[in-house]
C-alpha cells in the first residue's frame, strides 16, 4: 500500500472518530488487530459495543465508500468482533456493526453513518 493511500485512510479514520464522538460514541480502540484481521474502530454507543468499518474515497464518482464493504469483509469483521467479545468476556453484551463513509477529505467532506450496516456472521464458531 502506498504512503499516500495510508495517509488518506488515516485522515478518513480521524474524521470518522471526530464525527462519532460528536454523535456521542465513546471510542474504545482504533485499529484493533488480532490473528483474524482488523477493525478500524471499536466504540460504545450507550450500552452497545459498536464495531465500525471506515471507508474513504476522494469522490463518489465510482460509488459511495460504504458500498465497497464486501460480504467477505463483513465476515472477517464479524470474526474479529466475536473474538474481541470473547477475549473480553462480554459475549452477553449488545453489539452491532456500523459503517462510516467519508467522501472527500477537504472542506466539502461528506460523512455518512450507517448503523446496523450488516448482521453478525453466525457461521463462525468461537
Amino acid at each position: 500500500m502506498s504512503k499516500r493511500h495510508l495517509y488518506f485512510g488515516r485522515l478518513g479514520e480521524d474524521k470518522a472518530v471526530h464525527f462519532l464522538k460528536e454523535k456521542g460514541y465513546k471510542i474504545l480502540r482504533r485499529n484493533y488487530k488480532n490473528r483474524l484481521g482488523e477493525i478500524d474502530i471499536i466504540a460504545k454507543d450507550k450500552d452497545t459495543f459498536v464495531f465500525v468499518e471506515v471507508r474513504s474515497r476522494g469522490t463518489d464518482r465510482f460509488g459511495l465508500p460504504a458500498e465497497s464493504v464486501s460480504i467477505s469483509k463483513q465476515r472477517q469483521i464479524s470474526k474479529v468482533a466475536l473474538t474481541f467479545l470473547k477475549d473480553n468476556r462480554i459475549l452477553d453484551k449488545k453489539a452491532r456493526f456500523d459503517i462510516v463513509s467519508v467522501c472527500g477529505l477537504d472542506n466539502n467532506t461528506r460523512i455518512d453513518l450507517i448503523k446496523n450496516a450488516f448482521e453478525l456472521n453466525r457461521g463462525y464458531v468461537i
